[in-house]
């Protein structure tokens, strides 16, 4: 039998396969002969390190065992490119993806695997009335083509989860935890995500978020003052939600912020400072494990000056007080400077003054207009209203999305928590503020930041302000959303006069390319049908003859074979004409695909010829054709070139 060319697993990313390799990496002793893993053995490597206590500290709940069968599943979906419904499709690095975020997100894990810088999510705060979810977790694709109306529904539907449901909670477990599993894997090792939610599921949350990322990685939980108008009669009023951050690994940093103009407490020859108490007040620090940092200075008490501070040194001199760092809860404490780093600061930004108490206090002048933020927001720029406010100036002054986050609150992180070349991802796109905010941030800082927006096409009620304006899903919203903010920006630019070398300024990226969830472009084989079934293994023998579906282009196929080959779905795809026949180049020049149905010796020579790494080709363009198929197996071997067909 002549050597048959490689097929393309079609497939999402294996999760599990992919952690049982790395244990059998870990550990090859654990390796049975059936290629399985031997716990037994595992525990025996492990010693000590393994708990095998009956009652375990954790968190259970019905279904969870479901979760990782969700995850484990991998998806045999596809990702549609829409050019018409895009900006600027061929050259944007940004993109848009309407459907299902889990099935979405299985099919990112080849392509974007720890590339994610940030993760931002806004999910359904399982209020009763506001959480979608798929009611058959089993077939998450064929339910979600099922609710938007692409084949045939059998009962499956997306629906609201009930506070008279009694897995009222277990239900939003089982939707949010394969979902930020699956999210984890595609971030950067100093990555980090961030979820807004309220007090209806904000334990939970954090206790699989402790369970996902690991407790050592939780970074804070911010109390965000969203309503400071609030009321709720009979009891207290909630003027607050809260935004849960967690980080991949401990390499994650956080930028440090500037405030321009800052209004300094006291002001001498060298300009506005602030005083910040030299002494350590943290009392783990002290005389017992800090010796060196225990040491007096020298008051003159002779030497006030306007602002109150006093002459230092390190000396003893006559007439001169001697200060120790006071005690904190009988606690000899100690200072935050070594004496030889003190040396060279006094008088400059050492100084003394005068505490209340009768005792002299060390501190040091903080001149720097850094800063960062604290555990509580409490401003008007990131209430809900202005929110509001940023959508109906938007939109014809009409409300069409409730309670849609405000740009400072995303600007205010991204600030914090990415750089400018950073991809940030939103799962729970809404009405695509985090685009809104990433944009307009590239505008302010010349960054080159990049979106990934994931909408599920939620039908908007038909009495909806949104449903009035012409809008029949969310994602409609969130495409229309940040077209009219680059159109927006882009007129802005226009009427600012240019500037002198303005040709060399980097050209934002104000585009972004929409894809849409659907069936993969070829019909896959069931192996599940049932024996004796006439009828159901007639259509399945007739995929050997055409297995690409009727209704799909070059396109929708090139763009499928990209994502299952690991390749991000934003590239420049260059459009080669080889012996008469198109062919695909990406990644510059290093992947071919060439998805003619009747294939020649000619394409297969002049592909070969230009040397890439891989090349792909329809299965099909080999029909009828045995010795073409096995020639250009051997002559890509020859030339180093990794062949398959699909």
């Amino acid at each position: 039998m002549t050597e048959q060319p490689d097929k393309l697993d079609l497939h999402s990313q294996d999760i599990s396969e992919e952690k049982k390799r790395e244990l059998l990496r870990l550990f090859p002793e654990i390796h049975t002969e059936g290629g399985k893993i031997n716990f037994e053995r595992l525990k025996t490597a492990m010693g000590e390190m393994v708990d095998v206590g009956k009652e375990r500290y954790g968190m259970n709940w019905p279904g969870k065992a479901d979760c990782f069968k969700t995850i484990q599943a991998p998806s045999m979906g596809t990702l549609r490119p829409c050019p018409e419904e895009s900006v600027n499709f061929d050259t944007t690095e940004n993109l848009i993806i309407e459907g299902d975020n889990l099935e979405v997100l299985k099919l990112l894990q080849k392509s974007y695997l720890g590339k994610i810088k940030m993760i931002y999510i806004d999910p359904p705060y399982n209020t009763g009335n506001d959480f979608i979810y798929p009611d058959n977790y089993t077939e998450s694709l064929q339910t979600y083509l099922q609710y938007t109306g692409q084949v045939d529904s059998e009962g499956k539907k997306f629906s609201t989860n009930s506070e008279t449901d009694g897995r009222f909670h277990s239900k939003w477990l089982n939707m949010m935890y394969p979902r930020l599993y699956l999210a984890r894997n595609l971030l950067r090792d100093d990555g980090i995500v961030l979820i807004n939610i309220d007090d209806n599921e904000v334990c939970n949350l954090r206790k699989f978020l402790d369970e996902i990322f690991g407790e050592e990685n939780f970074v804070a939980q911010l109390t965000i003052e969203n309503d400071s108008r609030a009321r709720q009669y009979g009891s207290i009023a909630t003027t607050h939600e809260y935004l849960l951050i967690y980080s991949k690994s401990q390499d994650y940093k956080h930028n440090t912020l500037t405030k321009e103009n800052k209004n300094f407490q006291y002001a001498d020859k060298d300009g506005g400072f602030d005083i910040y108490e030299l002494r350590n007040r943290n009392i783990a620090f002290n005389i017992g494990n800090r010796p060196n940092l225990y040491y007096p200075f020298w008051v003159n008490p002779n030497s006030q000056d306007k602002d109150g501070f006093f002459q230092i040194g390190l000396e003893e001199s006559e007439g001169w007080i001697k200060t120790f760092p006071q005690e904190s809860q009988g606690v000899k404490t100690v200072w935050r400077w070594g004496k030889e780093k003190a040396s060279k600061n006094l008088n400059t930004t050492l100084v003394a003054r005068k505490h209340s108490g009768g005792f002299y206090q060390i501190v040091k002048k903080y001149r720097g207009n850094t800063f960062v933020y604290n555990s509580v927001w409490v401003d008007k720029e990131i209430k809900t209203d202005k929110g509001t406010l940023e959508i109906k100036a938007l939109f014809d002054n009409k409300k069409v999305f409730d309670f849609p986050k405000p740009v400072e609150l995303l600007n205010r992180a991204l600030s914090i928590f990415s750089n400018e070349e950073s991809i940030i991802l939103d799962f729970f796109a809404g009405s695509g503020t985090t685009a809104h905010a990433i944009i307009e941030l590239n505008k302010q800082d010349n960054g080159n930041r990049k979106f990934i927006l994931v909408q599920l096409p939620e039908p908007c009620a038909s009495d909806s302000e949104a449903s009035k304006a012409g809008f029949k899903t969310i994602s409609e919203i969130t495409k229309e959303r940040v077209r009219r903010v680059i159109k927006k920006l882009n007129e802005d630019d226009e009427k600012k006069s240019p500037r002198l070398f303005s040709e060399e300024k980097k050209k934002a990226d104000r585009g972004f390319r929409v894809f849409k969830l659907a069936e993969s472009n070829f019909k896959t084989w069931n192996a599940d049908i049932a024996k004796g079934n006439v009828s159901a293994l007639e259509k399945q023998l007739e995929l050997h003859i055409d297995h690409i579906r009727p209704d799909r282009s070059q396109e929708d196929i090139l763009y499928e074979i990209l994502l299952k080959s690991g390749f991000a779905l934003t590239p420049p795809i260059e459009k080669l004409e080889l012996a008469g026949m198109t062919v695909f180049s990406a990644a510059g020049g290093t992947f071919l695909i060439c998805l003619e149905r009747k294939l020649t010796m000619g394409v297969i020579e002049a592909m070969a010829k230009r040397k890439p790494e891989r090349v792909v080709c329809l299965d099909e363009g080999f029909t009828g054709n045995d010795q073409l198929k096995a020639n250009a197996v051997q002559i890509f071997k020859t030339k180093g070139v990794n062949f398959k067909t699909v």
